[in-house]
């Protein structure tokens, strides 16, 4: 590498190593079982919801292993990002997206600490917690979501680490 790529070169992203990461969150948020069987609402707020939700889960397993903390930054950059383009992408401008931000790291804040708490209590604890911070449609059921949401979290806690990282895992709301 010569002076000048090191001097004005651009550093790869540590970020990009997690991208399939963030995708596969999105990705199982996005499941089709989790609005046409489970009942959570197909609008914008339910879909951050569960965005939020899924990636609160990956958290979680994450935090098992404190050499993974940089790793959990990075995802939640990931998921900064991603909503400040959707954020700009529904006609918020550049003077309030900061402050829509931050009130969703606040809320995935949140939610993370909810179910830190609710999960190993199982379904009785989390009903309350999906009926607080999920967006459902009249008449769901939060009991069958809640199972849905116990067996997401199982399913990730199960993933061995490099597989989890690399977002190659799998699990079906169905």
């Amino acid at each position: 590498m010569n002076l000048l790529s090191r001097l004005f070169g651009k550093r790869p992203d540590e970020r990009e190593a997690l991208r399939p990461l963030w995708q596969r969150v999105v990705e199982l948020a996005r499941a089709r079982a989790w609005y046409a069987r489970l009942g959570v609402a197909d609008t914008m707020e339910g879909r951050f919801d569960m965005v939020s939700l899924v990636l609160a889960a990956v958290l979680l397993r994450m935090e098992r292993e404190p050499e993974l903390a940089e790793s959990q930054a990075r995802l939640t950059e990931l998921f900064v990002d991603d909503m400040d383009g959707q954020l700009r992408q529904n006609g918020i401008g550049d003077p309030t997206v900061g402050k829509h931000v931050r009130k969703l790291v606040t809320t995935l804040g949140g939610r993370l600490g909810a179910l830190r708490e609710a999960l190993p209590q199982g379904a009785p604890a989390l009903v309350p917690v999906l009926e607080r911070n999920v967006t459902m449609l009249p008449g769901t059921d939060p009991a069958s979501l809640a199972s849905a949401v116990i067996a997401l979290a199982a399913a990730i806690g199960d993933t061995q680490t490099e597989a989890l990282l690399s977002g190659d895992f799998s699990f079906d709301p169905a």
